[in-house]
């Protein structure tokens, strides 16, 4: 990933809402310290039937800071799109490679 931007939901879920071809995406998530807890990323697979890569990871041993995430998800355009919008509502960081082509 060259140039990271920040995810904008809204405007990725503009179009090919319908779309039902698998298809992948990149993204880089920071997970708080508070959601350490939680089985997001399993959640993304269970809850949504993507599946999910993950490319890179920085965790703290003991999960005192925040987590960083580059992903790839695999999908179909809706699943992916719902499983955005389950991040972003979570208040996530989702950052994306703007160079990436758009669905």
């Amino acid at each position: 990933m060259t140039s990271l931007k920040p995810y904008d939901v809204a405007v990725k879920l503009s179009s090919h809402s319908n779309d039902q071809r698998l298809t992948s995406t990149r993204i880089r998530i920071r997970i708080p310290k508070r959601y350490q807890q939680e089985p997001i990323i399993s959640n993304l697979i269970s809850q949504y039937n993507l599946t999910v890569n993950i490319a890179a990871a920085l965790l703290g041993a003991n999960a005192r800071e925040d987590g960083w995430f580059d992903l790839e998800l695999q999908g179909t355009v809706p699943q992916i799109q719902s499983a955005l919008l389950y991040l972003n509502d979570l208040d996530l960081e989702i950052w994306y490679d703007s160079e990436q082509d758009d669905w």
